[in-house]
């Protein structure tokens, strides 16, 4: 366990418990994420590159994930295609990371917290099920010879046809009881479990850019081609559409810790550090620790933008330093408005209530065996405190420890 704690006016923590130790941060590690965004991009997000040649729109991905994204949705790229007076759209590629990231889990590819990255990504690289109960039997009807399922409508529907029923095999012991899809390992194969309940899940597909092609044509109702970006110099003017509003991508990766939405961020970040021929969250790395990351503690390990990794090992102290530089360069109600809110909205929507309203703001990192938090709270004096909370290896329940750190945190409040 350590423990960091530092008035949010300060420039140094004023108390510490084994601070100087390195954890995996889990999604903590979104906060230097956080802190990379503010610095590269500006108040909207790089949302894809174009030029127009003749009768042809070239166009290349940025990293953007809110194209017909289920919980940050934006319609400016998709408006913006559809509408162009170019008979001929040509999506053009550009490299990029690995689908997953250094140190992920591999045997998480079906679950809705680990889509794989990508340079044009559409549907937040996802599936969506939803699953209405059957209508109730009719009252003397003859019983049926098996039980009714749930009905299950698919988003997007070009997915419909590669759904079905989960044969025998895939009915395991080892399946939690919430999942409903699981999807094969290297193909968009989908498989529902049987239930006759309402439920809703989000599984995440193979990308391609074939696939990704099929689905934007479909959706724009307008053919689009692959092609090579090679725009002539001086002839060509290679543009930037800007999407949407940072801070709504910046709420909904904090707030709930959407993994996708920090790994892409980590990648439209890099279209601003470098060379413009590929999309590399290293890059975005390297540059920020050598020219962002200066007065703090301790080396930072970093490796992902959304700490899915245990590769990534940070200190207290130094998670600490970071809100203390977050605190100095944005106007606290921006900064606090960003965070899950204790009582209220979040990942700590269950915790931490009062019914004077929220005491404390933060960004939990949950692994297997590992619980972090990290944000401000408010004492009963009035003071912002800026805290830092890492539990690495720990072998009791999750809701022990999760209660163990509130009950601390409220004797902070409480006491300074």
């Amino acid at each position: 366990m350590g423990l960091s704690l530092a008035y949010a006016d300060s420039t140094r923590p004023f108390y510490g418990y084994q601070e100087a130790k390195y954890f995996v941060p889990a999604s903590t590690m979104k906060m230097f994420s956080l802190y990379a965004g503010l610095h590269l991009l500006a108040d909207s997000l790089p949302s894809l590159r174009y030029f127009s040649r003749h009768d042809t729109l070239f166009f290349q991905g940025t990293g953007d994930p809110t194209l017909l994204h289920g919980d940050v949705p934006s319609r400016r790229a998709f408006d913006f295609l559809r509408r162009r007076p170019e008979p001929n759209l040509a999506y053009c590629p550009i490299a990029c990371v690995p689908a997953y990231g250094p140190g992920w889990t591999w045997d998480d590819y079906g679950y809705y917290f680990q889509p794989e990255r990508a340079a044009f990504p559409i549907y937040g690289n996802t599936v969506r099920f939803y699953a209405t109960p059957p209508p109730p039997p009719v009252r003397g009807a003859r019983p049926a010879a098996s039980p009714a399922q749930s009905r299950i409508r698919v988003l997007p529907r070009f997915f419909g046809p590669l759904v079905g029923p989960a044969p025998a095999s895939l009915r395991t012991p080892e399946l939690d009881e919430d999942t409903h899809v699981v999807r094969a390992p290297h193909e968009n194969r989908f498989y529902v479990l049987p239930t006759a309940k309402k439920w809703v899940d989000e599984t995440p597909f193979v990308t391609s850019s074939g696939l990704m092609l099929r689905l934007l044509g479909d959706t724009l109702r307008r053919a689009t081609t692959g092609a090579l970006w090679r725009p002539r110099p001086g002839a060509d003017s290679i543009r930037t559409l800007s999407g949407l509003r940072v801070d709504s991508l910046y709420r909904r990766m904090l707030r709930v810790s959407d993994n996708f939405l920090a790994e892409q961020l980590l990648l439209m970040c890099s279209t601003k550090v470098g060379y413009r021929d590929s999309l590399s969250s290293a890059r975005v790395i390297r540059y920020a620790r050598h020219n962002l990351l200066g007065g703090l503690p301790d080396r930072v390990v970093w490796v992902d933008g959304s700490g899915l990794s245990r590769l990534n090992l940070v200190t207290p102290r130094t998670l600490t330093g970071l809100l203390l530089k977050l605190h100095q360069e944005l106007p606290e109600r921006r900064l606090l408005s960003l965070l899950a809110a204790g009582g209220g909205q979040g990942t700590l929507r269950k915790r931490y209530h009062d019914a004077a309203g929220p005491w404390v703001w933060g960004k939990t990192g949950t692994l297997t065996n590992n619980l972090n938090v990290c944000g401000y709270l408010r004492t009963k004096s009035g003071r912002l405190v800026a805290f830092t909370f890492m539990n690495n290896n720990h072998v009791a329940s999750s809701y022990a420890v999760r209660s163990e750190v509130e009950r601390v945190l409220q004797q902070v409040r409480e006491r300074l």
